[in-house]
């Protein structure tokens, strides 16, 4: 994930300059018969070309993916929020001052035990 701006960041997927050449029909017949295969494979793709087809202003696409791209930053920065609060703190004094204390009452019950034998 080193491009954020780039959702379709798969080798095997269409770039979003293919998706915009190909809903506005500047494509050659062979351009478009390998992007309709493609199609037929994956219902995202799919759904992504009848989205941008859908669409009738071209211009605010871009508009439109910048918009989305932030607003997935902020749930995953969210998401990220809320896990960190959820995490336990460091307990690494507590359980050592525990142990320390259960070794000093064993050790207490030791002596008393060996002076009360004698």
């Amino acid at each position: 994930m080193s491009d954020l701006n780039n959702i379709l960041n798969n080798d095997d997927e269409l770039s979003e300059e293919l998706l915009m050449k190909y809903a506005s029909g500047n494509l050659s017949a062979e351009e478009r018969h390998a992007i309709e295969s493609k199609m037929i494979d994956s219902s995202f793709l799919s759904d992504a070309v009848e989205g941008i087809s859908s669409m009738k202003d071209k211009k605010q696409i871009q508009q439109y993916v910048d918009e989305l791209n932030t607003q997935l930053q902020k749930q995953v920065q969210q998401k990220k929020k809320r896990k960190a609060k959820r995490k336990l703190p460091s307990m690494d004094w507590i359980i050592t001052s525990v142990i320390i204390v259960l070794l000093l009452c064993v050790l207490g019950y030791f002596v008393l035990h060996l002076y009360q034998t004698k």
